[in-house]
């Protein structure tokens, strides 16, 4: 069981080579239990939320909110997946996925026996399932369809158009410049997450490596736009401006300094 307490799993090094202390449960927590987290801001104390928290949106970007309505708890619009993904050379890639609006599997049939397929009603021979029009997320160690989550997407343009740089979306379901080049369904999903040296994680989209996740205008307030903007700092550690804090929620009124200390 997961607990407070101090980890056994020292000096992780995830990303980059700036490694996570080990009290860092929230840290820990996403990207190695892949555990649900806010994502809040170093700056002003706001929280990462999709602009639209139903299921059925796919064309709306994230936004920065300051005060957690009870809406948005509700639907869980404030926490966020931290999910694998393979490698870009020697760094771990992931995807940015909301919990909220998260569709439940399409099926949830009795695992089967390892090198058995699945028993058919008497009578009928077995098939292959039919196609949903939605991608595949795979299935769990336990067998079962994972959830369909709605993830994070670059523009293709990014940042150099005007137009809206992120959607929160099924890959098969956001705008077509939001969906992956030269064949890949998911490379503008796809994303470098980089401890920094001041305790926080940051976000590198592997379509645009010279740009992080921040903000429209570099505005960090109530309602900001999240967008990709240049990376100033050069480095994929990025600058303070674009740092996020994991906060699992039970830590959301605790202050980031308090809990990096």
């Amino acid at each position: 069981m997961y607990t407070q307490e101090r980890t056994t799993m020292s000096n992780l090094v995830v990303g980059g080579p700036v490694a996570v202390n080990s009290y860092d449960n929230a840290i820990v927590a996403a990207l190695v239990e892949n555990r649900p987290v806010m994502l809040v801001h170093a700056f002003n104390g706001g929280y990462l939320r999709p602009a639209e928290l139903s299921d059925s949106v796919h064309d709306r970007g994230v936004e920065l909110a300051t005060s957690l309505d009870d809406a948005t708890k509700e639907a869980k619009g404030h926490l966020w997946y931290i999910t694998p993904a393979g490698f870009f050379g020697q760094r771990p890639l992931y995807f940015l996925e909301s919990a909220a609006g998260q569709a439940p599997p399409a099926s949830t049939p009795t695992p089967a026996v390892a090198g058995q397929p699945s028993p058919a009603p008497a009578g009928q021979v077995p098939s292959a399932p039919a196609a949903t029009g939605t991608a595949d997320p795979g299935r769990g160690d336990d067998g079962l369809p994972k959830p369909l989550r709605r993830r994070v997407s670059v523009h293709q343009d990014a940042p150099q158009s005007t137009a809206d740089t992120v959607q929160v979306g099924l890959p098969d379901k956001v705008d077509d410049k939001w969906r992956g080049k030269n064949g890949a369904p998911e490379d503008t999903q796809l994303w470098v997450v980089t401890v920094t040296p001041w305790g926080g994680i940051t976000f590198v989209p592997i379509t645009h490596p010279d740009t992080i996740l921040g903000f429209k205008d570099h505005a960090v307030a109530a309602d900001s736009e999240v967008r990709v903007t240049y990376n100033w700092g050069g480095d994929f550690t990025g600058t303070v401006i674009n740092t996020f804090y994991p906060r699992l929620p039970n830590e959301w009124s605790v202050p980031y300094h308090h809990v990096f200390t």
